[in-house]
C-alpha cells in the first residue's frame, strides 16, 4: 500500500527517490570505548537517506519537492511522521520489513564522530516494482528526479538504470548520487552524476591521485554516454565540474570543523535547485558548495538553514577553468 502526503494539490518540480531510507539517530557521549557501557545523552531523531535529505534541503531552499521512498515497521512510521512535521511532501511505499536505523555518536572529549550505518531491509520484487510505479506517477510533471543513496539488499545493481529509463520516458532530467554497484551498473540516461573521488575511483577501477586523472576519468564516463554533466565532490577541497565542453575546479568555503553528515546530500539538493531556477551550471555548483558548508553549522543530521546557505553563497569563490591550466 502506498501512502501519499501532499500539500494543497502539490505537484513537485523536483522528485527524489530514496531506496534505502533511514531513521537517523544522533547522540553524544564523553568517550567512546570498547566493552564499557557508553552513557549517551541528548538524542536527536531525523528522517534520513540520500534522497530524503535532498528533499529536506530543497524544501528549505524554497523548491517544490516531493520524496518517494519505501518504508516499513516502527522506524518507517517514525520517519514518515518526522517528514510530516517538516512539511516535506512524500509518497511512501509500505514494505514488510522494517526501515533501517543509523546511529551517529559525537565523542565530546575528542571532538570525533562515530557513525554506524546498517544495511537496510530486504525488498521484494513487488516492492521494488511499486517504487518504480510510484516514481513514475510522482514525477509525471517533474523537471528533475534526484535518485540518491545506496541500494538495500534485494535490489539489483541495475535498478538505477531502470530509474534512468523511467526518467527518459517522462522527459525528466535525472540527477544521480550513489556508490558501489549501483553506480557501476549505470550505462546511460543520467543528466548529472555526483560522485565523490572515492566513488569515482571505485567506478573507474583505478587510482585517481591527481586532478588531471580525475578529469580524464570523468570525461571517459561522459564519452561513454553515462552522464552529460559530472560534479565530483572533493570535500574540503571543493568540487570539480566536468562537461563535454571542459572542466572547472571550485574552491571550498572554509568553515570551522563540524558534523559533515548530509553535506553531500545538501550539495546535490542545492545544485538541483539552482538548475530549477534556470541558473548556469557553474552558479548552481557554487550554491551546492554553500549548502554543503552550511550543513557543518547544524547539529547531527539536522537540515541546514536557508539564511546560512544564502550568506555562504555570497562568499563562494569563482571557479578555475582547467582548460587553461597545464595538465
Amino acid at each position: 500500500m502506498i501512502k501519499r502526503i501532499a500539500l494543497n494539490g502539490h505537484r513537485a518540480t523536483i522528485v527524489t527517490l530514496t531506496m534505502n531510507p533511514a531513521l537517523d539517530i544522533t547522540t553524544s557521549a564523553d568517550r567512546v570505548l570498547p566493552t564499557d557501557k557508553i552513557r549517551c545523552r541528548g538524542t536527536r531523531y531525523d528522517p534520513g537517506g540520500g534522497g530524503i535529505n535532498v528533499a529536506r534541503v530543497a524544501r528549505v531552499l524554497g523548491a517544490s519537492v516531493s520524496a518517494v521512498f519505501p518504508a516499513g515497521g516502527p522506524a518507517g512510521d517514525m520517519l514518515a511522521n518526522l517528514l510530516v512535521g517538516e512539511q516535506v511532501p512524500f509518497h511512501r511505499v509500505r514494505i514488510a520489513s522494517s526501515t533501517r536505523e543509523s546511529l551517529t555518536v559525537n565523542e565530546e572529549s575528542s571532538g570525533q564522530q562515530y557513525r554506524f550505518v546498517l544495511p537496510g531491509p530486504q525488498l521484494t520484487f513487488s516492492e521494488r516494482a511499486q517504487c518504480l510505479d510510484e516514481l513514475r506517477m510522482a514525477a509525471s510533471s517533474a523537471r528533475f528526479v534526484v535518485a540518491s543513496g545506496s541500494l538495500p539488499p534485494g535490489v539489483p545493481a541495475e535498478f538505477y538504470q531502470s530509474v534512468a529509463d523511467v526518467c527518459r520516458e517522462l522527459g525528466a532530467r535525472l540527477v544521480l548520487d550513489t556508490s558501489g554497484t549501483g553506480l557501476q551498473h549505470i550505462t546511460s540516461g543520467v543528466y548529472l552524476l555526483k560522485p565523490s573521488v572515492r566513488e569515482l575511483r571505485e567506478c573507474i577501477g583505478r587510482d585517481l591521485g591527481t586532478e588531471a586523472e580525475q578529469v580524464d576519468a570523468v570525461q571517459e564516463l561522459i564519452a561513454r554516454g553515462v552522464a552529460e554533466v559530472v560534479v565530483v565532490s572533493l570535500g574540503a577541497q571543493g568540487a570539480l565540474l566536468v562537461t563535454k565542453q571542459g572542466a572547472q575546479r571550485f574552491p571550498a568555503i572554509h568553515m570551522r570543523s563540524g558534523s559533515g553528515v548530509g553535506a553531500g546530500d545538501a550539495m546535490t539538493a542545492a545544485v538541483t535547485v539552482g538548475l530549477c531556477r534556470g541558473w548556469p551550471l557553474a552558479k548552481s555548483v557554487q550554491c551546492g558548495i554553500a549548502a554543503g558548508a552550511a550543513m557543518l553549522m547544524t547539529p547531527g543530521t539536522a537540515v541546514c538553514r536557508r539564511d546560512d546557505v544564502e550568506r555562504l553563497f555570497e562568499l563562494a569563490a569563482e571557479p578555475v577553468d582547467l582548460s587553461s591550466v597545464s595538465r
